[in-house]
């Protein structure tokens, strides 16, 4: 069977099971869909949607884990020309009903929660939200003002006409400037990126993708569901990343596909039962969110037998994948480069400041132009015109260089956004929250190198005259409203902070005094 691209994602699903009604869809530890069967829940959801009252333009937020639900919403929301707005299951509540206000949502689709957060509890603290109308509850035992999910009464659907530009996904981002920025995509962004991704993996409706980077990320949606659904291949759900659960689904279904940042191979390698699975039916997968590092990649090969895997680097703003490594790319290549553009895209390296392009080789902001490329950040037309110029090229924010053979090297970030695990974090945002205690009067947020996770979060301090706060109250006090992720782990008390001539800190500095010396009194850790 032939790949497809160029459908819009509700579409895709109906490709499929016309087609190959009978092939295995979508699987999880105690759930199996063929493309058939999942077309039909599919549809059923759309009507019971339609039958609420969400169409064509509106905004449904979707917090939910790996679970067959999110798949089903995918698809219906697609249909009906809604919006999916996605949730990272980490966010509390500030955060939540920012993203709720600020994307206009009529309804939320949540479920309990998970191991490390009560999304009920935080659900239940919510503001007024006039525009949310539905609150749509998916695990049994509804909260009071909630409907159950899977008791909604559905009929006939009334499609409405979907256009491959038509925005059906919506992704929020952090930025270097305040809070995250939603990021509008459509059936052609994400689709047609999909398609070349699984291209460059190679897959056929043979493979198996074992899923456990999240769907609320485009690693997830996007890399993971698409790229896998426009070659008719089959997805194998992982709730959310757990060493021993991802291992005993490799095994279990044989599966011939695995995606994940570093840390998650590094915590399957490291795992005490390890030697005990089986990993002979792997070949390819996709490993983003940071370089691997060669030593890492070696065991990647040889002990997970992943002797394909692939490289992929990009960004929210553009769908989200720029470059690939590919397969039986040189170990060097696979490690120190992100691969080479993507078909039916252009990159160039810039001068920051002059706009001018640079020569192979040089350094400069690495800036792409395509499909890809958002429709816009929403709401927000002055920091869209500032990332995509008026000729198309979207400013990735990335210092890179391109070689003559026309493979990438990232060199660094222009943009100051933090990156732990996969996870993109805005200084920014962090900072606005901690000059809310009130013993702190400023604060700058930088990143610090981290074994496990790339980069982790720290934080400078100067505080109000008078005052103490210790590192474990800070982290209390953030805890109860910031993603854990954000929370800084390592805190540093300042009288002043490095300022450059036009009065700016400087975080290079901040940086490079945190790894020269050790904490300083009992406030810091």
């Amino acid at each position: 069977m032939n790949a497809v691209r160029d459908l819009t994602v509700g579409d895709l699903l109906w490709h499929w099971s016309d087609r190959m009604p009978d092939k295995v869809a979508l699987v999880t530890s105690d759930s199996r869909y063929t493309f058939g069967q999942l077309q039909q829940r599919v549809e059923y959801v759309s009507g019971a949607l339609q039958r609420l009252g969400i169409g064509p333009g509106d905004r449904v937020a979707v917090w939910l884990n790996n679970r067959p639900e999110w798949i089903e919403l995918q698809f219906a929301l697609a249909r009906l020309g809604a919006v999916l707005v996605t949730v990272n299951t980490s966010l509390r509540v500030h955060e939540l009903e920012y993203l709720l206000q600020q994307c206009q949502a009529v309804a939320l689709v949540y479920m309990r929660g998970t191991s490390a957060l009560d999304f009920r509890y935080e659900v239940d603290r919510l503001g007024p939200l006039p525009g949310l109308r539905w609150r749509l509850y998916v695990d049994p035992d509804p909260p009071p003002g909630t409907r159950a999910y899977h008791q909604l009464e559905s009929g006939p659907v009334d499609l409405p006409k979907v256009d491959l530009d038509d925005v059906i996904n919506m992704q929020y981002t952090s930025g270097t400037t305040g809070f995250p920025k939603g990021v509008r995509l459509s059936s052609r962004n994400i689709v047609n990126n999909g398609y070349w991704l699984g291209q460059g993996l190679g897959y056929t409706p043979e493979d198996r993708l074992c899923l456990c980077v999240p769907l609320f990320h485009c690693f997830g949606c996007v890399i993971g569901v698409l790229g896998a659904y426009t070659h008719g291949a089959s997805l194998h759900l992982v709730p959310a990343f757990e060493p021993l659960a991802v291992m005993e689904m490799v095994q279990r279904d044989r599966c011939t596909a695995l995606y994940g940042v570093p840390t998650m191979f590094l915590a399957q390698l490291e795992h005490p039962e390890f030697e005990r699975f089986d990993f002979t039916s792997l070949r390819t997968g996709v490993m983003a969110g940071s370089l691997c590092p060669e030593p890492l990649m070696v065991q990647v090969i040889e002990r997970m037998n992943l002797k394909e895997m692939t490289i992929a680097y990009g960004l929210t703003e553009s769908s989200p994948a720029i470059t690939q490594t590919r397969r039986g790319d040189p170990l060097e290549l696979v490690t120190q480069t992100v691969g080479k553009v993507l078909p039916e895209l252009e990159v160039i390296i810039r001068d920051p400041a002059s706009g001018e392009e640079m020569p192979a080789g040089q350094a400069g902001e690495l800036c792409v132009r395509g499909y890809n490329v958002m429709q816009g950040y929403h709401n927000d037309p002055q920091a869209t015109a500032r990332a995509v110029d008026e000729h198309g090229w979207l400013a990735t924010g990335d210092q890179a260089s391109l070689d003559a053979q026309g493979y990438v090297r990232i060199l660094g970030r222009i943009k100051d956004i933090i990156i732990r695990g996969g996870e993109n974090i805005s200084p920014k945002e962090v900072e606005d929250f901690l000059r809310t205690h009130p013993a702190v009067l400023d604060v700058a947020v930088y990143s610090i190198p981290s074994h496990k996770y790339g980069e982790e979060v720290a934080a400078a301090l100067r505080l109000r005259p008078g005052q103490q706060v210790s590192a474990e109250d800070l982290r209390h006090f953030c805890q109860e409203e910031l993603a854990h992720f954000k929370i800084p782990t390592s805190y540093r008390y300042l009288d002043e902070f490095p300022l450059t001539a036009s009065g700016k800190v400087q975080k290079f500095v901040l940086r490079e005094r945190h790894l020269a010396t050790p904490p300083r009194d009992l406030h810091q850790t």
